[in-house]
């Protein structure tokens, strides 16, 4: 129940609430927030002055309620999220409508519908698509004696119920990665790549939406807003990071490609590179090198020599135009309105941002996943799912259906996604069976991990520098700040032959070592 009041009928508005204090147990905070909402609406629209009302409250207005002519109690629904924190990140909140939404809305022409509204759609699914689930709303036309009570209907316009909204997680693999992250500060998103429906999406730590729906208070909100582990931020869209060795998969397809390099190209892994006419040299994460290679290779040991040596000959203006293509640089189409496009640099960005030109060191960086690049984990899996699909892309989506009444409208993909390279090259193959080499073959870098799995898994393995060393400089993990150490990586896909899962998953700070 809660209590409202209609600030035309009110002739001594500081008396009214003094009377009241007493008898529903008014807060400072509840008439401070009353007054607001007063200000911002029609002196005769009913504005609400504390909700949540106990029984013994209800029950002491009821005795009084003679005395207080344009106050009533009403019986409201409101938003509660049973999954709390496990899945704030995807279903969002509502919250009381402010300045922000009523200027929206105004724009849209969608005020009218909301005059009777007290929340709106805020954050994830909610928000996104706030005006299915909202509806239309209806109204009636009454008269009303000296006290405000209803006397005669006069018309009644009813209200369009919103559409029900059915989504593609899987509630059960969401709740397990909730358990297996907690405490972590991490991410992981799970997509089946034969349709883009987001199976399962975590970000670690999270947050209870539901004292929103109410009003977070406002240290609540400042503790939320000042944790430096930032759980209000959803990791999986939101989440900016070098996207690292995981790249070098769609790097091979892209040089494959442009016929910068075949799949019968061998290259020395030496411990280091030296950039052509310089002296700078680039290390190899393994440091005896990595001996003759190709491209199968070079993606099953991650080997940075070889993709050092493509980035040099593929050069910024091509790594940029076919990597554009997997998604990277740009928003990956899925249906939450908090996502970030990240980075994929070019000249002209840097020049832009940075006012500096574009060196071939910057390249070299760029092709092993670092340097200015950085991406969100949903644009590593779109990605993914690309590959997997011989160049088809796919937006990721969350929604699985609508249903209003007895009608159900299904997920569609958007018409006229491109088709990257050509879906009949065998570089597509070649690509994938490097990553099944690096999670099922002895020199593999994830072959300790997954070889015993009971399932066929391919996989790729990154690993995030959060500083630069320095050319002579060694990394040790044990022997600096945890929030220095480097993210890891994994983005793979299962089972390998016939995938159905496409996943990318970050751990922050998790170390050097490639153990998820």
């Amino acid at each position: 129940y809660r209590l409202q009041v209609i600030p035309s009928k009110i002739p001594d508005m500081a008396a009214l609430l003094q009377s009241l204090t007493p008898i529903v147990d008014l807060t400072p905070d509840d008439i401070a927030s009353f007054r607001d909402d007063m200000h911002h609406n029609s002196r005769y629209k009913a504005v609400t002055l504390k909700s949540d009302l106990s029984d013994v409250e209800v029950a002491r207005f009821a005795v009084n309620e003679f005395r207080f002519p344009g106050v009533t109690v009403e019986s409201y629904q409101q938003r509660e999220y049973p999954y709390g924190a496990e899945l704030a990140h995807v279903v969002g909140y509502v919250s009381k409508i402010n300045d922000n939404d009523l200027q929206r809305l105004a724009k849209d022409g969608e005020e009218e519908n909301y005059a009777a509204d007290h929340n709106i759609g805020k954050q994830g699914i909610e928000g996104y698509y706030e005006k299915a689930l909202h509806g239309t709303t209806g109204y009636q036309e009454v008269e009303v004696d000296n006290h405000g009570r209803v006397v005669r209907l006069l018309k009644e316009v009813p209200p369009v119920a919103g559409k029900n909204l059915y989504l593609t997680l899987d509630l059960h693999l969401q709740q397990y990665i909730e358990s297996v992250l907690k405490g972590q500060r991490a991410a992981v998103v799970v997509v089946d790549p034969r349709d883009g429906g987001v199976l399962a999406m975590v970000s670690s730590p999270s947050y209870d939406p539901n004292p929103f729906v109410k009003g977070i208070g406002y240290q609540a909100y400042k503790s939320l807003l000042d944790n430096p582990d930032r759980p209000l931020i959803n990791r999986v869209t939101q989440g900016l990071y070098p996207p690292a060795s995981t790249v070098k998969p769609y790097m091979a397809l892209s040089a494959l490609s442009a016929g910068v390099i075949t799949p019968n190209t061998t290259f020395f892994g030496a411990p280091t590179w030296t950039l052509p006419g310089t002296q700078r040299r680039y290390r190899d994460w393994l440091k005896t090198g990595h001996g003759m290679l190709n491209v199968t290779k070079a993606i099953e040991e991650s080997a940075d020599t070889f993709f050092y040596q493509v980035a040099f000959e593929m050069g910024i203006d091509r790594i940029h135009e076919w990597l554009s293509k997997f998604g990277y640089g740009q928003s990956t189409g899925i249906d939450l309105n908090e996502e970030y496009a990240g980075v994929l640099p070019s000249r002209e960005w840097k020049q832009r941002v940075h006012k500096k030109p574009w060196y071939q060191g910057d390249t070299i960086s760029v092709g092993i996943g670092q340097g200015y690049w950085i991406a969100t984990p949903i644009q590593m899996v779109k990605a993914l799912t690309t590959l997997l699909n011989n160049g088809k892309v796919q937006d990721p989506h969350l929604l699985y259906s609508m249903k209003q009444g007895n009608h159900v409208e299904r997920y569609q993909q958007p018409a006229n996604l491109p088709q990257v390279g050509d879906p009949k090259s065998p570089y597509w193959g070649i690509v994938r069976n490097g990553m099944y080499g690096m999670a099922n073959l002895p020199n593999g870098t994830g072959y300790k991990l997954f070889h015993t799995a009971p399932y066929q898994i391919a996989a790729k393995s990154g690993t995030s520098q959060v500083f630069s060393l320095k050319q002579n400089q060694t990394y040790n993990a044990k022997m600096i700040p945890v929030r220095l150490r480097d993210h890891i990586f994994y983005t793979l896909f299962a089972p390998y032959q016939h995938p159905k899962v496409a996943m990318a998953l970050i751990l922050e700070n998790g170390g050097g070592d490639g153990v998820v």
